[in-house]
């Protein structure tokens, strides 16, 4: 087999090790995340009035793949004391992979700021859940029974990791069905008219219903819910000290990126072509399959990893 020139392997450790100490610092934290790179997507659907769609440019982002367990969250109530919440002994909920459960906004806030994260921003989730695709549910354009619990057609909450046939193309779980979840945003129902294009943060405060006080959003359906709550622009809501809806609302956390994200994957790729050179086929794979963890839709990243398998073969 032939290996790269000794040159080229020089420079690519070379530049590798110039990048290593960005890389180390963005990927601090990012364990079970899914890197979304900056980019335009639409924002809302013709579902119901108070999703216009309109065009929405994020910068880069981590969102969990995976909605908060409740192994998390005991990790959580071990280490600050803090109160747990409504269900924590129900049985039917409490399975250390199932998601938390009878969290309020504040909850939810909290233990993401102790995992040095914070929640998403609604639109953050949505063009997370909606994937590359512009998704109407997190798989695709057509909804099936067999990709979400939802409509009590389980009974209770599905393990985190459940319904791996309904993940985003990010690989990004259970974004609609299991549990509603809680992002930053106050919901106002005409937000979408005025919303920045550029990272928007929601309104300033919610909507006050029958004066029960100004409301959060929440997304993505819940194991109780009806269908129509499980498309990727569906928008809920509920007070933030609030956990009624408590059986199923949960939430997962998000980490903003930075201009030097794209740098994370770039380290994982070129690590694959130093071991390639060197004829350490173990090593590349590893390399470039954490490289298409982060970019899964990079073609470069796909044609590289078809060459690792085709000389590993031989």
């Amino acid at each position: 087999m032939t290996k790269f020139p000794t040159t080229i392997t020089t420079t690519l450790i070379a530049s590798t090790m110039l990048l290593a100490p960005i890389s180390n610092a963005i990927a601090e934290n990012t364990e079970d995340m899914a890197l979304i790179p900056k980019g335009e997507f639409t924002m809302g659907s013709t579902e119901h009035g108070d999703e216009i769609p309109h065009q929405v440019v994020l910068d880069p982002y981590y969102i969990d793949k995976f909605e908060v367990s409740n192994k998390d969250y005991g990790e959580f109530l071990k280490a600050t004391g803090h109160t747990a919440p409504a269900y924590w002994d129900d049985p039917r909920l409490n399975g250390k992979d199932q998601p938390v459960v009878g969290v309020n906004w504040y909850d939810a806030s909290k233990f993401c700021e102790w995992k040095g994260k914070r929640l998403p921003t609604e639109a953050e989730w949505e063009r997370a859940a909606k994937g590359p695709r512009g998704s109407h549910y997190p798989w695709g354009h057509e909804l099936t029974t067999d990709k979400a619990n939802y409509g009590q057609n389980v009974g209770k909450t599905s393990p985190v990791n459940s319904y791996p046939q309904g993940a985003t193309d990010n690989g990004i779980y259970n974004m609609a069905g299991n549990v509603f979840e809680w992002v930053s945003d106050w919901y106002d129902p005409k937000y979408y008219s005025v919303s920045p294009a550029m990272n928007p943060q929601g309104p300033a405060i919610g909507v006050d219903f029958a004066n029960q006080g100004a409301v959060k959003v929440l997304k993505g359906g819940s194991w109780l819910a009806p269908a129509s709550s499980l498309h990727t622009s569906h928008r809920f809501w509920n007070q933030p000290e609030n956990n009624s809806y408590g059986v199923g609302l949960g939430f997962r956390c998000a980490k903003a990126g930075s201009a030097s994200t794209r740098y994370d994957v770039q380290y994982d790729f070129m690590h694959a072509l130093i071991s390639m050179g060197k004829e350490e086929w173990q090593d590349a794979l590893k390399s470039i399959d954490q490289a298409l963890k982060n970019d899964p839709q990079n073609m470069e990243y796909q044609q590289t990893r078809e060459l690792i398998m085709k000389s590993m073969k031989k």
